[in-house]
């Protein structure tokens, strides 16, 4: 069975490396994988002050849950033929969907999400992805 992993982190490119994803997997009669990736900040900035520590993972663990539900619920999935598995995986979003995608025949990513280098043509997981995915990677242009 064909396996297809996307990468979404709440953006608009994100959105869009999902639908393109989904479409691919209906096509492909494939199974699709769904990852969102967060890391706990070592520090919270609020204002001018650093406080750190007072805010435990579980609280980044569900924000990124309804992170994916938000995304998923955005985007008709009903017609796939295999349905979705979706991962919430506490660490760095290119090696997350790398790990996913070992028996994978695709990775679909946006080409910018919500990092903050705003200049970069791709933004770095998906870069990171395309250098070392071990099956073919789609980048899904921020415009369409």
């Amino acid at each position: 069975m064909a396996r297809i992993v996307v990468g979404i982190d709440g953006s608009q490119g994100a959105r869009r490396a999902l639908e393109w994803a989904v479409g691919e997997a209906k096509i492909r009669d494939a199974h699709l994988v769904v990852v969102h990736a967060w890391l706990e900040p070592a520090a919270v900035a609020v204002g001018s002050v650093i406080a750190a520590g007072g805010v435990g993972p579980e609280i980044f663990e569900e924000a990124a849950q309804r992170t994916v539900a938000d995304v998923l619920g955005a985007v008709d999935t009903t017609a796939l033929p295999q349905g979705i598995e979706s991962h919430v995986v506490a660490g760095a979003p290119a090696q997350a969907l790398l790990d996913a995608a070992r028996e994978a025949d695709m990775i679909v990513v946006g080409s910018r999400g919500l990092g903050g280098f705003t200049g970069l043509l791709l933004g770095s997981v998906s870069q990171q992805v395309a250098h070392h995915a071990t099956c073919p990677v789609v980048i899904i242009p921020s415009h369409r």
